[in-house]
């Protein structure tokens, strides 16, 4: 468990962190190019995906029934980032859905993690926040789609730091439990005589 806890903190964190990036660069780049943004959001799908199965993985290995959520979205995020890199040319509107169902899915994910974890770890309410978010993003992405590319952009840069760091205080949260219980089991010990 506490193997399992550890990994799913750091997956989280590097998630959250791929998130951020993501966020920024798209921010600071608003004139990027649609096939630009195709690649940047397909690596960002493919890397979130990535560690999210990393984190399924890791807690199916430890006989935990909660992997299932993270497996779903993370192959979810795998799936999508390879279809943009197959076809980078897709349309403003296709890209819009994509992006919208796999922050549908991602949000819906994230809740169940959090709704599994409920009450093991103070961290996974920031999740289920974060869960709420992708949906909310992922419903006004589906309603406007034929929003212009800029106010697309603008979108998808605060949805993703904003994503991020609540997946960063999520994993924050479960590495300060993770101590909090080590440290509770350490002075539980008895002492050697």
């Amino acid at each position: 468990m506490d193997k399992a806890l550890r990994r799913t903190a750091r997956f989280l964190g590097v998630g959250g962190v791929a998130s951020i990036v993501f966020g920024v660069v798209v921010l600071l780049w608003p004139g990027i190019s649609l096939v630009a943004l195709t690649a940047l959001f397909g690596a960002f799908a493919f890397v979130y995906g990535t560690f999210a199965v990393g984190a399924g993985l890791t807690l199916l290995v430890h006989k935990s029934t909660e992997w299932v959520p993270y497996m779903l979205g993370g192959a979810a995020g795998i799936l999508l980032g390879v279809i943009t890199f197959l076809h980078p040319a897709v349309t403003v509107l296709v890209l819009a859905y994509l992006i919208a169902a796999w922050a549908f899915v991602v949000g819906v994910v994230e809740i169940m993690g959090a709704i599994d974890r409920w009450g093991e770890a103070p961290g996974t309410a920031w999740l289920a926040v974060g869960g709420a978010l992708s949906i909310v993003f992922g419903a006004l992405v589906a309603f406007w789609p034929g929003a212009s590319l800029f106010a697309i952009l603008w979108l998808i840069g605060f949805y993703a730091i904003l994503g991020g760091v609540l997946r960063l205080v999520a994993s924050y949260r479960i590495h300060q439990f993770r101590g909090e219980v080590e440290s509770r089991i350490g002075r539980a010990q008895p002492t050697g005589a």
